[in-house]
């Protein structure tokens, strides 16, 4: 849970929820859930704010006897229920409770709605910045990497994305593919003499199937790597190799 508050501030919460027949304030739910979660504490105020965040975030942290709530504006128009387990989740984790899995599943089959991830994709591509270095290496190109293994193994249909070395030389994320940016990022820990060029092809392989793959939703849950996409990894040659070498770092 991120205690940290962003700096740009929208707008007020606590108008009432429309469309429903008896609504009620951002304040009261979450009022009721910390209630429902501490029956005998004294309750804090709460002051809680839309956030113009990047992606859909939700802070809480307490000040002074406040509970301060930042939310992403994405969720502004959600519904009551997914509201009340947003605050019971919230809540939970500032006075380490359990939280209750109904509230977790409800929270995430609303994030994973085709409505809500396409607005939070458009609002990484609108409000976000991405960080584009270079696609020449020191050592490797990667967009004649990427050219290459198009024509290989993807019959070159594959259209070419914003390929670029990373700023840092993360060696935790080692490649992603961001697709509100449509861009390829491989660390820039690859980019030496000493790295087999089959490891820079198996990590750029590896987002390039994010491509042909894009991200599903199934039973609420985001599915990554789908079947699909891991046996169509297993056609890397020399696959166990890479992977080996991988785990070096």
């Amino acid at each position: 849970m991120s205690l940290s508050l962003p700096s740009q501030l929208a707008i007020f919460s606590d108008d009432v929820l429309a469309h429903a027949p008896h609504p009620r304030s951002l304040t009261e739910i979450f009022a009721a859930e910390y209630r429902a979660l501490r029956p005998r504490a004294p309750m804090p105020a709460f002051e809680i704010r839309f956030y113009r965040f990047t992606s859909i975030n939700t802070t809480i942290r307490l000040r002074e006897g406040k509970a301060l709530v930042r939310l992403s504006d994405v969720l502004e128009g959600a519904p009551e229920s997914v509201l009340a387990a947003i605050a019971h989740i919230l809540l939970a984790k500032l006075y380490r409770k359990p939280i209750e899995p109904a509230h977790a599943h409800r929270y995430r089959r609303h994030l994973s709605s085709a409505a809500i991830t396409e607005r939070a994709e458009q609002l990484r591509r609108n409000r976000g910045r991405k960080r584009i270095s270079t696609a020449q290496g020191h050592y490797y190109d990667l967009e004649k990497i990427f050219d290459d293994l198009n024509l290989r193994f993807f019959q070159g249909l594959l259209g070419r994305p914003v390929l670029t070395w990373s700023a840092q030389r993360a060696r935790r994320l080692l490649g992603h593919y961001d697709a509100a940016h449509n861009t390829i990022v491989v660390s820039r820990v690859f980019d030496t003499a000493h790295t087999p060029r089959l490891a820079i092809e198996y990590l750029v392989y590896h987002e390039m199937l994010h491509l042909k793959h894009p991200v599903r939703v199934r039973g609420g849950r985001r599915c990554v790597h789908s079947r699909e996409f891991q046996q169509d990894e297993k056609l890397f040659p020399d696959l166990d190799k890479v992977k080996e070498f991988l785990k070096t770092l």
